[in-house]
């Protein structure tokens, strides 16, 4: 029971901080919003968290088996980077690429909901909290001329995100 209880508040951990980052896309008029970013997030820890369940499951019943956590890692990042890449859309013509800070986004809350998964709460808050900056408060920075141009991804007038 203590172990379903461990998984479910660090599932919650990354719904929570995944659906901020998906707050900030949908805010922002992206397609990816909340509950995109807050599924990615969770799936992610999810499959850190069982293959951390797997480890420990062989090793009480003295299996010997061989397990290479990185495999999780780049099954993850692969998974990942396909479904960000459905969210990129390039205008021919036009030479105008839409939709890569939140392909950027999906990958880097799959990345917080795996340091979830591995027990790293406070660093994947801090790194949510780091990227929340950079989308939505780093428009101060830009040219005014960047600042009064459509954005990036082809969304609001004012904003390049």
């Amino acid at each position: 029971m203590e172990v379903e209880l461990t998984v479910f508040v660090r599932a919650l951990i990354a719904l929570v901080l995944s659906g901020a980052l998906g707050w900030e896309r949908e805010a922002a008029g992206k397609s990816a919003g909340v509950r995109t970013h807050m599924l990615v997030g969770l799936a992610s820890a999810l499959f850190v968290i069982l293959g951390e369940l797997f480890v420990q499951r062989s090793m009480d019943a003295g299996d010997q088996m061989r397990f290479d956590p990185i495999r999780i890692v780049e099954a993850v990042v692969t998974g990942v980077s396909f479904l960000g890449a459905g969210t990129i859309f390039v205008s021919r013509g036009k030479d105008r690429v839409r939709g890569l800070t939140t392909a950027a986004s999906i990958l880097l809350t799959a990345a917080v909901g795996m340091m979830v998964g591995l027990a790293f709460h406070l660093m994947a808050a801090g790194i949510t909290v780091m990227v929340l900056v950079v989308l939505h408060g780093m428009d101060f920075l830009k040219p005014n001329k960047t600042r009064k141009s459509h954005d990036s991804e082809g969304g609001k007038t004012g904003s390049n995100r």
